[in-house]
């Protein structure tokens, strides 16, 4: 039995912020409101700012001006279903493999993907950024999952969008592999050769 680890943006799921955060403007919306959103992105996903606290600040600086629900309801419409990697997910299951989601993620949004997508039924396990207080490509994220989840890197295959992440994740030993949508083929003969 191997163990697959998958970053959810952009390798199961696409997402992109800017139609939901434009759809939140209200008339007064600060300048760069947009940017400084996205800016401190990484905060939220380590755990570092809590829900309510950060729906306040990024709802002032929008000038939003619906409820926080309204505003959870528009943060998580940024995606959309890779059906590719769905199916190589799904096989990999039935092949009797381990799988683990390994992704940099927020309180809001990993609730509502585990809610919403039925591919993530087929996890074993998740190590999200925002629970274990670490994003990757931070080394105390690959530790902290490797000892919460027993994870034996030389015997761990790692998917991720970002080559900073995929440079971390070989740094501490995972057999890793650089995704990208439009090289599906890619990932599937990598698979199959290792």
């Amino acid at each position: 039995m191997k163990t697959y680890l998958f970053d959810i943006g952009n390798v199961l799921l696409s997402f992109d912020f800017t139609p939901a955060l434009n759809s939140l403007l209200g008339p007064n919306s600060k300048p760069n409101a947009l940017l400084q959103i996205i800016d401190r992105k990484d905060e939220f996903e380590s755990g570092q700012i809590e829900i309510d606290d950060f729906i306040k600040w990024a709802s002032q600086l929008l000038n939003f001006q619906g409820t926080d629900e309204d505003f959870k309801h528009a943060w998580c419409h940024i995606f959309t279903p890779i059906q590719a990697t769905w199916e190589l997910v799904r096989k990999l299951k039935t092949d009797g493999h381990r799988l683990i989601l390994y992704s940099n993620t927020n309180a809001i949004h990993a609730p509502h993907c585990l809610e919403t997508y039925p591919v993530f039924e087929h996890f074993d396990h998740a190590v999200f950024s925002h629970e274990i207080g670490a994003i990757k490509p931070h080394p105390e994220f690959f530790l902290c999952s490797f000892e919460k989840f027993n994870i034996d890197p030389a015997l761990s295959y790692y998917i991720d969008d970002l080559p900073a992440n995929i440079e971390a994740g070989r740094s501490h030993g995972l057999n890793s592999h650089l995704y990208s949508a439009d090289r599906h083929q890619d990932l599937l003969d990598w698979v199959a050769t290792h």
